[in-house]
């Protein structure tokens, strides 16, 4: 009888591990308890993302921050700018190969920049994302606080900022984060 016990005992103990093996992550996810969105806002990592709207070239309005079905990566950027022109195919590659999980909008800071060379970057690097136009440089001055060219904020679907990326990630980091992003 005590040997029968043991044997079912072990046999438990096994098919447990064979199926914690097998489904682990999904078993500590079932239990463990999210984190609480947070409540503040502003251009850091893991605070909410500033919420603004801006037309784009297109003359439709955009939205962006808040919670939202993809997430997003805003790109602020300018035509003259070496790494904008250095990251652009790789942004253009990741907003069409992940179009149903991702927007991108690029956010050309024409306060620094003139109008028809952003266009005509748009149209050099075949960009099929909204770009936005911050005429006036109150959304990445103000609410971002930016400084440099470019700057990726990457938000998730909650509106929460994970990441932002100060100049021209190497195209596989920018990949691996957007991987990272959507998960």
């Amino acid at each position: 009888m005590k040997r029968n016990i043991i044997i079912i005992v072990l046999l438990i103990v096994a098919a447990g591990a064979v199926i914690y093996n097998q489904a682990g992550d999904n078993i500590k996810a079932a239990f463990m308890q999210e984190e609480p969105l947070p409540t503040e806002t502003g251009a850091k990592a893991g605070l909410l993302a500033p919420t603004f709207t801006l037309k784009g070239m297109d003359d439709k309005s955009y939205t962006g921050g808040g919670a939202r079905d993809k997430a997003m990566i805003i790109n602020f950027w300018a035509s003259w700018c070496g790494p904008c022109k250095e990251e652009a195919p790789e942004l253009s590659k990741l907003a069409a190969e992940y179009a149903d999980k991702l927007e991108v909008y690029g956010v050309n800071v024409s306060k620094y920049d003139y109008e028809k060379k952003a266009r005509q970057f748009v149209q050099d690097y075949q960009l099929q994302y909204p770009i936005l136009m911050d005429r006036k440089g109150e959304v990445f001055e103000g609410l971002y606080k930016g400084q440099v060219f470019p700057t990726n904020v990457l938000v998730d679907r909650n509106g929460v900022i994970q990441e932002i990326i100060l100049g021209a990630p190497d195209p596989k980091d920018l990949r691996k984060k957007v991987i990272k992003l959507l998960k």
